[in-house]
């Protein structure tokens, strides 16, 4: 079956997003190694960009939990004091 370039660029965003390849793969109905190699070519034309996009999105998955940290913790001094 040939896939379209959106398709696959939709595949590997979900990729660098943190869900796995093989869950992916499953719900799709792609194989692994077809993912991998997608992901492999997309990084190669744009590896700088790639790796910036990584890079910034682990960045906001962590300020994210810090946030929820933060909520939890206010609600908690809240109510203690």
């Amino acid at each position: 079956m040939k896939y379209d370039d959106e398709f696959k660029r939709e595949v590997v965003n979900r990729v660098f997003d943190g869900q796995k390849v093989v869950s992916i793969a499953r719900e799709l109905g792609v194989s692994e190694s077809l993912i991998y190699k997608w992901k492999k070519e997309i990084r190669g034309t744009n590896s700088d960009e790639a790796n910036e996009l990584i890079a910034l999105k682990k960045k906001l998955r962590e300020v994210e939990m810090e946030n929820e940290i933060l909520k939890k913790a206010a609600l908690i001094f809240g109510r203690g004091g």
